[in-house]
């Protein structure tokens, strides 16, 4: 997999959003290209609108307080799992 795209700074947000001088709700980025794009409780729902235009199947949240992806063929969240700190 290739490696993260940094997080977008906060005045970036999602573009297509913007270009259209809406407002979103979360973020979310494509693990296959890096395009950021709003969720769907957002009124673009773009990141879904990516999806289904490209077939990039999975998105991570970018907001501070989710640590998860989603597989849109697969409709499941993957979730990262703490490492355990090695006993030795």
């Amino acid at each position: 997999m290739p490696p993260d795209p940094p997080d977008p700074t906060p005045g970036e947000g999602c573009t297509d959003c913007r270009a259209r001088g809406w407002s979103w709700v979360r973020l979310r980025r494509c693990l296959t290209c890096g395009y950021v794009g709003c969720c769907d409780s957002s009124r673009g729902r773009h990141a879904y609108a990516h999806h289904t235009a490209t077939g990039h199947p999975l998105v991570v949240s970018l907001a501070p307080d989710e640590d998860w992806a989603w597989c849109f063929p697969d409709e499941v969240f993957l979730v990262r799992v703490p490492r355990r700190p090695d006993p030795s």
